[in-house]
């Protein structure tokens, strides 16, 4: 009877447990979802596609032995059978949890420790970092194996130890080919490809994974046609090669070479669609990355993702937007970067508003970059208020915040907000960025600050040690400028590195000249100036407006002789107007819009008559040719 209840309760325990495995695939870009065991190893090295028939024989092997001791009456045996394997189960949870320390104290209080559990152990200090304790623990260790070595050696190389893990290649008394593999992946992915290549060749054995990471090494390495050519002599491929071959090639910028593998694979991946997407999309083609999207059946997160970040990324507002209501039709749920890629694009505080309802609903608010980049977009859009309640709503808030709120105070010209900010900020731990001090002196520009914008720019490097940008310079500059300190922005236009003055700065100063009459400096500055631009006619329209204002004509007179001569074009002016969600540009003399009649005969008869001294105003009429 006692036999009977015993085993009752121990044999639906052990079918309901599952079985401690070391087994999974190797890691290679755009594997099938799985979840890897200890660092993605497949320990049994030859038949990594079946774990799981792996576990069931273990597993029912594990229950075949303890219904043996319970029939033979050995009841001790049967409870330290059953204790070993409930405590590697428990143990093996634990470190795949990140616990290690709990793992190690559960690791402590085992009667019986076999090698699987060492390993386990071993292996959880190594995803863990803690590689000295891990080594600790393997010097140690009663009994090893090769997966316990191949453990050790992954561990040194996973955390950028490439020394020490190939000391420990070197020193293992058998190597199986995941041994091989792991020191071969681990040399390509830290670029060191000859390396690699040597013990790839030294291999006695290879199986996919081997081949897969010498492919990707060449590719990251950007060694295409060695790539290419081992790609070829690979005796078994599968979807995962492909899709390697594929993404390299793309990231490498051969968009059309990358096709040509991907219309040559027997089998597409989501993968390889996204990647070929991708590919098309980094190298500007926008319709035959959305001829892919539309000819895939399965679309996923990052399929979505991609094609609106590419919209986005090239201002094409209204494309981003219907891949987006799409998107909200389907099964498929935004995440971070979908709406990031949607945010940044918006142009009306309304457009903004309905995104951060979307946020809300989803459950993101939280989440710091979102609300970072709510606080742009209602800043840019004009709606200070809303940019600072999103402020406040974050829960946490990083550097990137406290710039982006001290960039929002400055571009609507609240300085002092600016720079208390800037002080909170330090007084809560966060250390400044490049940005940051680009928000802070735009502000001090904005008002007029010049003593606290010269301190600002001094400390840029002397107290936070970084080295001041193009755009720091352009700050003070105009500051200087403004404020009539034309000289010393002109000492400091000349301190900058050759290689970082532009005509931007050059500009900025030349204009600071004309406000202040300036004329000698200007006409150092436009000699600067002309060099950088000699085909730009608004340079030399604002040189030329210097000198006549200080009635040198003869100046004047050669600066209008080289714009008529060489001649150059200005660039029409234009205005924009939004109505019913799209943008209308509207260049000067424009015949280009599709609604151009109709809308020069509304501003004859409708408009001008309504404008005061109508008498006296006219629109262009347009004719057949454009001016």
């Amino acid at each position: 009877m006692l036999r009977r209840c015993r085993r009752r309760r121990v044999l639906p325990l052990l079918s309901q447990c599952s079985i401690l495995r070391l087994h999974g695939t190797f890691s290679e870009p755009h594997d099938p979802p799985r979840q890897p065991a200890h660092d993605g190893i497949c320990w049994t090295g030859e038949n990594p596609a079946a774990p799981d028939e792996t576990a069931s024989r273990d597993a029912a092997s594990y229950a075949a032995k303890v219904s043996l001791h319970l029939k033979h009456g050995k009841l001790a045996r049967a409870e330290v059978a059953r204790g070993l394997y409930l405590d590697a189960v428990m143990l093996d949870g634990h470190v795949k949890a990140g616990r290690v320390d709990r793992a190690r104290e559960l690791f402590d209080g085992m009667s019986v420790k076999n090698v699987v559990a060492w390993t386990c152990m071993l292996s959880g200090y190594c995803r863990a970092g803690r590689v000295d304790e891990a080594r600790q623990l393997f010097d140690v260790m009663p009994d090893r194996n090769v997966v316990s070595w191949t453990a050790m050696m992954q561990g040194y190389a996973s955390n950028g130890m490439l020394r020490e893990a190939r000391e420990m290649f070197d020193r293992m008394p058998e190597r199986n080919v995941v041994a091989w593999t792991v020191m071969v992946k681990a040399y390509a992915d830290s670029g060191q490809i000859l390396e690699a290549w040597e013990l790839f060749d030294r291999m006695p054995n290879r199986n996919t994974y081997s081949w897969n990471a010498m492919i990707s090494g060449f590719l990251s390495a950007g060694k295409v046609d060695e790539a290419v050519q081992l790609f070829e002599a690979m005796p078994h491929r599968n979807v995962v090669s492909w899709t390697i071959m594929v993404t390299g090639l793309a990231k490498n910028g051969s968009a059309c070479r990358a096709r040509e593998f991907f219309d040559r694979m027997p089998s597409k991946d989501t993968a390889a669609w996204n990647a070929m997407i991708t590919a098309y999309a980094n190298d500007g083609q926008l319709n035959e990355a959305q001829r892919l999207f539309d000819s895939m059946l399965a679309k996923d997160l990052v399929t979505w993702t991609t094609i609106i970040e590419a919209y986005s990324k090239s201002k094409r507002k209204d494309e981003a937007l219907n891949i987006f209501l799409l998107m909200r039709r389907s099964a498929v749920s935004p995440n971070i970067c979908t709406l990031i890629s949607i945010l940044v694009i918006l142009e009306s505080t309304m457009e903004v508003k309905q995104i951060h309802g979307l946020i809300v609903r989803l459950g993101l608010l939280s989440k710091t970059d979102l609300g970072n980049a709510l606080l742009t977009m209602y800043s840019r859009s004009g709606d200070l208020l809303s940019a600072w309640l999103a402020f406040n709503r974050l829960e946490v808030k990083d550097s990137i915040t406290w710039t982006s709120i001290m960039q929002a105070f400055a571009n609507h010209g609240c300085a002092y907000h600016a720079l208390q900010g800037f002080a909170q900020m330090l007084r809560h731990g966060y250390t400044p960025s490049s940005t940051t001090f680009t928000a802070i002196l735009s502000a001090c520009n904005h008002v007029g600050l010049v003593e606290k914008g010269r301190k600002m720019f001094k400390s840029i490097y002397n107290v936070y040690g970084i080295e001041p940008t193009i755009e720091h310079y352009s700050c003070l500059v105009d500051l200087l400028g403004r404020a009539g300190h034309v000289r010393e922005a002109k000492e400091l236009v000349d301190s900058m590195q050759q290689g970082m003055r532009d005509e931007a700065i050059l500009g900025t100063l030349l204009g600071a000249c004309m406000m202040h009459n300036e004329v000698e400096v200007a006409r150092e500055v436009g000699e600067d100036l002309v060099r950088f631009e000699p085909s730009d006619p608004e340079r030399y329209t604002l040189l030329a407006n210097v000198f006549a204002s200080h009635g040198l004509w003869d100046e004047t007179a050669n600066v209008w002789k080289i714009i008529r001569g060489s001649k150059m074009k200005k660039s029409p002016g234009f205005s924009k107007i939004e109505a019913n969600m799209r943008n209308h540009v509207f260049y000067s003399r424009d015949q280009e819009h599709p609604q151009c009649a109709e809308i020069y005969e509304m501003l004859n008869d409708t408009v001008v008559p309504q404008m005061k001294g109508s008498s006296c105003v006219g629109f262009w009429e347009p004719t057949d040719s454009s001016v």
